[in-house]
């Protein structure tokens, strides 16, 4: 009998157990960890390159029996802000007390209006730089490298040809696949120039051993200079860290201004600078588009402004994508599944507009394509040529922009008249100048009693640039000033008269026959002039 009551009771234990254990799966499945809805929408709504950020969970404690509670705390969540995430990632050393470092810190903490400029400009390509720094391992400072660069302008050039966010100058471009045509520039291109970069970066760094501002320097100057560099230091004995080498005068400071931004960005407070907010998630979405796609078309899908299109794809050149591609598009993440709506709804040959064009006495392939701004290369494919012979009467399609090409205000071309017709100073005198055979910059410049930098700089050239016959330039004159009398040059436009000359005019306005030739290179160098001829002059009225 007491057998029997003790084998009862021992199976009334065991099913008491099972029972609470069954209780405690069911408490955890209901009350374990949480996970924050909009942190989820925000990490898996993305296609394209967008980097899923893994919420990063506590160690479990099971040094005590606590597994009937309910787990109580939450996970880390990401900053919302991305100067935070950035700055988690910072690992230069930034303790550092340089002179020259302390000069760039107090330039920039002086002109906080321009770092707050830059941020919204970078606004828009922050996050993907800073995803695609952490998932190479590189220090997130670097983020800050193309305020150093181009001040976050992706359509920035320099006097070196150096293009785009990352300042890729022709040849290094092409060493990292960034292709350079007419109607695509790769330097420019957020994506590829930002997988360049830090191709080219990585490399530098395990060339230098690690040493990221020798790598820093050497993106700046070149490999070559900052070895040459280290090479005389240890031949004389000397220390080979930067700070230490013989560097030309822009790398010398190019590295502290990167430097100083961080110092900044890392402590805001401390420079009495507030940033400006930019959230800690993407800006846009990467869409295939499969072809060449008119970009205002574009704009159109999307519910975006031109401008905006070609701020998010500042490689492409022209009014259209590539032919040859890349065949994708930038597109704000919120307007990303509209414009994919739309896209799989327009068919293929009515992604650009086409005309078609009869071929008239005096025509050749290239004066076609480029009187309707695209290539001969590609008449030749669209029209399955096999060369670029054509004959009158003969029938071209043509692929051409859809909107005025005014309209496309970011385009190449457009950007080159914005920036032709900004007058550097007041009351300067526009010069319109065709490039001729044998030109060169420095010649004009010589022309014009100005230097080859500053015409360069006026026509958004670099001083290595090529000049072809038949290139439009502009020439800004500055006022000549009297010694003796306050002067004040006038800009007047006068049309030719029945009977005048230009020897007649220059004496009507006392002013000099070759300065009105230089003024109007197309006039001037006529033979005579005709009535209805305009030619712009530069009067000077002295005031008392």
């Amino acid at each position: 009998m007491i057998k029997h009551f003790l084998w009862v009771l021992l199976i009334s234990l065991v099913l008491s157990g099972c029972q609470t254990a069954s209780n405690v799966e069911n408490d955890n499945s209901k009350t374990g960890l949480e996970t924050d809805s909009d942190t989820v929408e925000a990490d898996t709504q993305q296609t394209g390159f967008i980097d899923t950020v893994s919420p990063v969970l506590p160690d479990e404690d099971t040094s005590s029996d606590n597994s009937t509670s309910p787990v109580a705390s939450k996970s880390p969540q990401p900053p919302k802000d991305l100067w935070v995430r950035m700055r988690h990632g910072f690992k230069l050393n930034l303790n550092i007390e340089k002179p020259r470092l302390s000069s760039q810190v107090r330039w920039y903490s002086s002109h906080l209006d321009y770092l707050n400029r830059v941020s919204i400009r970078g606004e828009r390509y922050l996050y993907y730089i800073v995803s695609q720094l952490e998932k190479a391992g590189i220090p997130t400072e670097i983020a800050l490298l193309p305020i150093v660069e181009s001040g976050f302008d992706p359509f920035g050039y320099s006097h070196g040809r150096a293009s785009g966010p990352w300042q890729f100058i022709p040849s290094t471009g092409q060493m990292y696949g960034l292709d350079q045509n007419w109607w695509y520039d790769g330097r420019r291109d957020i994506v590829s120039s930002t997988q360049a970069a830090i191709a080219y970066l990585t490399r530098l760094n395990k060339l230098f051993d690690g040493n990221w501002l020798q790598a820093l320097a050497a993106y700046n100057s070149g490999e070559g200079t900052v070895l040459r560099a280290i090479r005389k230091n240890k031949r004389a004995g000397k220390p080979t860290d930067f700070w230490s080498l013989d560097l030309p005068n822009e790398t010398r400071a190019y590295v502290p201004k990167l430097l100083a931004l961080a110092k900044i960005i890392k402590d805001p407070a401390k420079y009495h600078y507030k940033t400006h907010f930019i959230a800690n998630k993407p800006y846009f979405e990467s869409v295939n588009i499969g072809g060449q796609l008119d970009l205002a078309q574009a704009a159109d899908m999307a519910d975006i402004s031109i401008d905006e299109v070609y701020l998010l794809n500042p490689g492409f050149n022209q009014w259209a994508t590539a032919p040859d591609g890349p065949h994708r598009l930038l597109i704000p993440v919120k307007k990303a599944a509209l414009f994919r709506k739309k896209l799989a709804e327009i068919p293929s040959n009515e992604r650009v507009t086409w005309v078609r064009y009869s071929v008239k006495p005096g025509d050749n392939l290239l004066l076609v394509a480029k009187h309707h701004n695209t290539t001969a290369s590609v008449l030749e494919e669209v029209n399955k040529m096999s060369s670029t012979m054509i004959r009158v009467g003969q029938e071209l399609m043509i692929p051409v922009a859809g909107n005025k090409i005014e309209s496309y205000t970011l385009s190449s071309h457009q950007r080159l008249l914005a920036k032709q017709s900004r007058a550097p100073g007041r009351n300067r005198i526009k010069i319109n100048y065709t490039v001729s055979a044998g030109d060169s910059l420095w010649l004009i410049a010589k022309k014009y009693d100005t230097d080859s930098k500053t015409l360069a700089r006026w026509n958004n050239m670099g001083l290595a640039d090529p000049l072809h016959a038949g290139k439009k330039l502009v020439v800004w004159l500055e006022p000549k000033e009297n010694s003796s009398n306050r002067s004040v040059m006038k800009k007047v436009v006068y049309t030719i008269r029945p009977g005048d000359s230009l020897a007649m005019v220059a004496n009507k306005f006392r002013v000099a026959l070759n300065d009105i030739r230089k003024w109007n290179p197309i006039v001037g160098g006529k033979k005579y002039v005709q009535p209805g001829d305009k030619v712009t002059l530069l009067v000077n009225v002295v005031g008392g």
